[in-house]
């Protein structure tokens, strides 16, 4: 990499939108083209997960490269939840500052009340414009949400049909407004959380009702920042990831999304809760068509960006890795296992290679699927659906995955958290 030069680096992380919302991931009705297109022209994950069901612990992880469990809190913070990211945690941003990268959050930043220590800016972000925590965290069973700038309430319950345009705006207008030094822009889009609010433009405009029209409106916001990286010749030095921070929140009906294949959605550790759209795109940088098979994850991200920018990493462990030689050689195998964190930071699962192992399940839908008790086995890459448990015919497997699970309870108490001992389960 050159170091005159780093990498710009872009994240659009959606709100419980399902790994089948896309056109290219199957979808029949929604139209997604410029996602699409941007899965054609770089590298699409199809086993790329999220490192938790819910949305705040998906963010500590995306942003930390650490998994849920270190943060100190549990699921989900609420408006008056004690707790929120420790100021000794290092986010992307802050990694980034190292290079005197401009930094920029325009979305669902959900990791703290609207306390000071807990927002953006003293996170690493230069600028900040959106929500604090969810879009349904309003009256009657919340206080007034604040529409936020910076650490300043803009205004109380904002009309969030236009929260998608505006966070868009403000993307465009960063981008040409640092297009002559390194930037890092995280997008957390408030949809396609419920209550859904698509843009004036976009409304009614989906067969797939009021649910196609948000994926819809976030499709065209993808677009339009290509565009932008396009018309001022940037997107030769830009990484561009767009991703969700779990699956679809299937028992909202038809206001949630799809799993497509995958078992269960959000707030599960199936497939269908962890599993979430994975496209990586840089021109010239990552080939065209790339078709990435091998395990990766949101906590990957940090340590990814670590590398290609030559910064140094700070936090005391990091249980993501550098994935960028898995998107340059299609040859190469999975680097290690993966744990799956559900309910209040509980272990639920491993995967390593295509064979997963639960020791404990968790539907929101209330189902339990299978008669038997965990540990369940499955082997992903020929039943992707979680539909054939095989434990009783690969016992050795469950085992050998049995004792990673060991190893990683002893890993994760040897290093304390910020918040004091990890609530270990």
């Amino acid at each position: 990499m050159d170091e005159e030069t780093p990498p710009n680096v872009i994240i659009l992380f959606c709100d419980d939108m399902g790994y089948g919302d896309m056109g290219i991931t199957g979808h029949p009705v929604i139209r997604t083209p410029n996602l699409d297109r941007l899965a054609m022209d770089g590298a699409r994950m199809t086993n790329f997960y999220s490192a938790s069901p819910a949305c705040t612990a998906s963010r500590y992880a995306l942003l930390t490269g650490r998994y849920p469990v270190r943060s100190g809190f549990a699921w989900v913070l609420y408006p008056n939840s004690p707790r929120g990211i420790h100021p000794e945690e290092q986010t992307i941003a802050e990694l980034l500052k190292q290079k005197n990268y401009a930094t920029a959050c325009y979305g669902k930043w959900h990791l703290g009340t609207t306390q000071k220590d807990y927002l953006p800016l003293q996170n690493g972000f230069d600028e900040y414009f959106g929500l604090p925590y969810s879009n349904d965290m309003i009256p009657p069973k919340w206080p007034d949400i604040p529409l936020m700038e910076g650490n300043d309430t803009l205004e109380l319950n904002p009309d969030q049909s236009k929260l998608t345009a505006a966070y868009t705006q403000r993307a465009l207008n960063f981008i040409e407004a640092h297009e002559a030094e390194p930037f890092f822009l995280y997008m957390p889009y408030a949809m396609p959380h419920v209550p859904l609010y698509p843009g004036e433009e976009f409304k009614g405009s989906s067969a797939r009702g009021l649910y196609g029209d948000v994926i819809e409106e976030i499709d065209w916001s993808a677009g339009q920042i290509r565009a932008k990286l396009e018309a001022l010749g940037l997107a030769e030095n830009t990484l561009l990831v767009f991703t969700s921070d779990n699956g679809p929140w299937i028992i909202k009906d038809e206001k949630g999304g799809s799993a497509g294949l995958f078992r269960d959605g959000k707030g599960s550790t199936w497939e269908g809760g962890m599993r979430v759209p994975g496209i990586f795109y840089w021109k010239d940088k990552i080939p065209a068509g790339s078709f990435i098979q091998r395990p990766s994850s949101t906590i990957d991200l940090l340590p990814t960006i670590a590398a290609l920018t030559e910064t140094e990493i700070s936090n005391n462990e990091i249980d993501g890795r550098n994935i960028w030689p898995l998107i340059g050689d299609s040859t190469l195998d999975s680097q290690g296992p993966y744990f799956y964190y559900g309910l209040n930071n509980r272990l639920f699962a491993v995967r390593q290679g295509p064979w997963k192992l639960h020791i404990n399940t968790y539907s929101q839908t209330g189902k339990t699927y299978f008669d038997k008790e965990p540990p369940l086995l499955f082997n992903l890459s020929v039943d992707p659906s979680e539909q054939y448990e095989v434990s009783a015919e690969y016992p050795d497997k469950v085992a050998e995955l049995q004792t990673l699970i060991e190893t990683h309870y002893t890993n994760l108490a040897s290093t304390p958290g910020h918040y004091g001992p990890l609530n270990i389960q």
